[in-house]
């Protein structure tokens, strides 16, 4: 399993968006994003912070991708 880098939530979203997925709403600093085949996940962009790793497995589980798959989208 490949290890990932730390990411902020922006650079999340920019490697979502090239899986296909879009920003449907923003509700404070929580961005939802959806699937066409509708698969759906919350990133949270707080300026110059970091995602732990415990919310990107479970951002990774939402959107039903595995850490390689993600690794080849960034």
């Amino acid at each position: 399993m490949t290890r990932l880098p730390r990411l902020t939530g922006k650079e999340i979203i920019a490697a979502l968006k090239n899986a296909g997925f879009e920003v449907v709403r923003i509700k404070g600093s929580h961005h939802r994003l959806k699937h066409a085949d509708g698969r759906v996940t919350t990133v949270p962009v707080h300026a110059g912070e970091t995602i732990g790793p415990g919310l990107m497995s479970s951002i990774l589980r939402d959107v039903e991708l595995t850490r390689d798959e993600f690794f080849l989208l960034l």
